[in-house]
């Protein structure tokens, strides 16, 4: 089941948006201020957002800064009362992959947020179908689960594979504690545990040696990000 987010503080659009997505049979979440809004963007998970350009505290323009720039690259649907070609082009140059104007028609947002996952799933399921994987110096084969940089082999556990893994295909995209729990692991997140610090540490010893250019860097406060710092 996707699941969409709803940033948006106008109640009748929100509701009509909303309507339309659990009649399509998303899973949808809402939120109505722009800080909130970005705050659950970033720790949780979803497969398309759809963004109000003028909110409270912030506006869908910061919000859409913010997630591209620590590597935040969810689809999102700006939608606005604001049409002017100027407006529209400032929107997806901030990093919106679409953008609509309101009023709009039921069945147009439905097919542009559908022909957003669908572009999202088919990317994804286009890395799911190759045997290797390389990033830089470090690769990856899927067949063998044995890993190498510099052409050195790296001695990994199942469980230290399958993270690497996940980090190289989402590589540059912040990945939070939840959303590392929930894909490989199946777990709730509780923030009280260590249970990924653990993991990510020992990951860490074996992947970024002392010559190495590091390649797994900690947002504070959200998660992790995999690759080199430009």
């Amino acid at each position: 089941m996707p699941k969409v987010l709803v940033i948006e503080d106008d109640t009748p659009t929100s509701g009509e948006i909303i309507s339309l997505l659990v009649t399509r049979g998303y899973e949808v979440v809402s939120e109505t201020d722009g800080a909130n809004g970005l705050k659950r963007a970033l720790n949780e998970s979803f497969d398309a957002i759809t963004l109000d350009r003028m909110l409270p505290n912030l506006s869908g323009i910061e919000i859409l800064q913010s997630l591209r720039k620590i590597g935040n690259h969810v689809p999102v649907l700006l939608i606005s009362a604001l049409g002017l070609v100027d407006d529209r082009v400032q929107g997806l140059k901030a990093g919106g992959d679409d953008y609509i104007v309101k009023p709009f028609a039921s069945e147009e947002l439905l097919a542009r947020i559908e022909a957003l996952i669908r572009r999202r799933n088919q990317s994804q399921q286009n890395l799911g179908q190759v045997n290797f994987l390389k990033y830089e110096d470090l690769e990856l084969d899927l067949l063998q689960r044995t890993a190498k940089r510099r052409g050195l082999p790296i001695q990994l556990m199942a469980k230290e594979f399958r993270l690497l893994e996940y980090f190289v295909r989402y590589s540059g995209q912040v990945l939070t504690k939840k959303m590392i729990l929930e894909s490989l692991w199946n777990l709730n997140f509780d923030p009280s545990t260590n249970f990924i610090e653990v993991h990510i540490a020992r990951l860490r010893k074996k992947i970024d040696k002392p010559s190495f250019a590091p390649l797994i860097h900690t947002v504070r406060g959200v998660g992790y990000v995999f690759g080199l710092k430009p």
